[in-house]
């Protein structure tokens, strides 16, 4: 596994992790709204979000431009601005930030496309060690039900189809998810990920985390991280389209 930076700022990093359909999204936005009860200052990070290269992005994957080595690395240079432009300056400030998934989304998706598993954890040893790190662990049936029902339409490279697993776009997702669930798997005692059960009701779920939370990081969100008001608080809302 790639030996991540430590974390030498106030601040704390939580990451949550999972295949499409896991709920990871739901149960981070949750306890992000319980850390802001607390007067924590909490900032939002997601996925392949960054403004420098949301544009190329956009016209590469309309064009299916994409080969897995530079969606690769794509990935990785809006990780980089990302880390660089909001994540350090956030944790030097001492914010809690919640990022829906991290680098082990590029571990896991990448080498499910086929990338050497060792070059592209070499690629992402410049990231910091996350405080916490949650895996929600969830059937793939359970997963796929849940975005198949609730989507227009898959997209192309979301479906793995430039892969060439399958004409069928949801046979060809239902594939290419289970590559990156096993990955998951793989890696899930190495990094230490704390695995949460995502068949479990949203509450249980949320009951979890915020216990792991209070006994890894309860004397920090009594003293160590930043307090702010309520009305300077940030959130997904405000932060997740400057990521």
């Amino acid at each position: 596994m790639a030996q991540f930076s430590p974390n030498r700022y106030k601040g704390k990093l939580i990451v949550v992790e999972g295949i499409d359909g896991s709920g990871k999204s739901t149960q981070l936005a949750l306890l992000s709204q319980w850390l802001r009860s607390k007067d924590v200052a909490v900032a939002f990070s997601e996925w392949n979000s960054s403004e420098l290269v949301r544009g190329t992005t956009r016209r590469a994957k309309k064009k299916q431009m994409f080969t897995p080595t530079t969606f690769s690395l794509i990935h990785a240079t809006d990780f980089a601005d990302r880390m660089e432009r909001y994540l350090l300056p956030m944790l030097k400030a001492g914010a809690i930030v919640c990022a829906d998934r991290y680098a082990y989304t590029a571990f896991a998706r990448d080498v499910a496309r086929g990338v050497s598993r060792r070059w592209v954890r070499n690629l992402y040893r410049f990231a910091m060690k996350p405080s916490l790190a949650f895996y929600f662990r969830v059937p793939l049936d359970v997963a796929l039900n849940r975005i198949l029902g609730g989507r227009a339409a898959l997209k192309y490279y979301e479906a793995g189809m430039d892969l060439g697993l399958s004409s069928d776009i949801e046979e060809s997702f239902r594939l290419f998810q289970s590559r990156i669930l096993d990955e998951y798997e793989a890696m899930a005692k190495e990094v230490g990920f704390h695995i949460i059960d995502a068949t479990q009701s949203i509450e249980a779920q949320q009951r979890q985390m915020r216990k792991i939370v209070l006994q890894q990081m309860g004397n920090s969100l009594k003293n160590g991280v930043l307090h702010v008001p309520q009305r300077g608080e940030y959130g997904p809302k405000s932060t997740a389209r400057v990521l």
